[in-house]
């Protein structure tokens, strides 16, 4: 997917995530978040977004060492919350849809440029909440298209479980294959002692591992960003290797 694609699903998730917000209220609680009210939720994407957007329309071109509450000041109250969401996220949106091509910033996962990197994450990051916000609300999450579903699976197997220093590790080593059924994506997923590594499977490709998961872009999405149990996914083989991955990789805060 390109940037424009990801800044297209970027608006409608954070549109999505304000209208269950609002349904919700700001002290409903977040089932896939347990820790989590509405109003937590809120903050923190809100807060996200201004954060993103400091890295890209100052620019920082070094780690920017401060926390959310530095970023945003004073933090709305309940009333303004939904409000101060939007105004955050038309603001992350403009600021990379503003930004050149060239833009030279600091970033924290492999990409073509860091705009790039930076409106795929706040696309995936955005959906992910979005997912949270709808279920807070009692809503069956929104389904996600096939080919952006697909690039969040990737983003997170090629591109954050593949980073130094995650949790997810086995010894003697695993092998995870992730495959979609309703669109092309196919990966293999090393786990080993020191880490992650993954590679993507051509068609037509045979490669072992100890445990297959297929399913929908869809359902692989939620269920690896542990939005959903794995049902409706296909296990061959080993699911102790589903459960590995599983207690390896807890995505909740991002």
């Amino acid at each position: 997917m390109n940037i424009d694609e990801h800044l297209v699903s970027l608006d409608d998730a954070g549109k999505r995530l304000a209208a269950a917000a609002a349904s919700a209220g700001p002290d409903a609680p977040v089932p896939s978040c347990p820790e989590w009210v509405v109003r937590d939720l809120v903050r923190h994407q809100g807060g996200v977004h201004r954060w993103a957007t400091g890295y890209v329309s100052v620019p920082h071109t070094e780690y920017w060492d401060i926390d959310l509450d530095e970023i945003v000041g004073s933090w709305p109250a309940d009333s303004d919350l939904v409000e101060w969401f939007t105004e955050g996220h038309a603001a992350l949106i403009g600021a990379l849809r503003s930004a050149s091509p060239d833009l030279a910033c600091w970033s924290f996962l492999a990409a073509p440029s860091p705009l790039a990197m930076w409106s795929r994450r706040q696309a995936h990051e955005t959906t992910i909440h979005r997912v949270d916000a709808e279920l807070a609300a009692g809503w069956e999450p929104t389904v996600i298209p096939p080919a952006f579903a697909a690039d969040g699976v990737d983003e997170l197997v090629s591109c954050f479980i593949t980073r130094p220093g995650g949790r997810l590790k086995a010894d003697p080593a695993r092998v995870l294959r992730i495959t979609c059924t309703d669109i092309s994506g196919d990966w293999l997923v090393s786990i080993g002692p020191n880490g992650v590594t993954t590679t993507h499977v051509g068609e037509g490709q045979l490669s072992e591992s100890d445990c297959q998961i297929s399913g929908t872009a869809n359902d692989l999405y939620l269920t690896l960003w542990n939005r959903k149990p794995p049902t409706g996914i296909a296990i061959d083989g080993d699911a102790g290797v589903v459960d590995l991955f599983a207690d390896g990789v807890k995505i909740r805060w991002s």
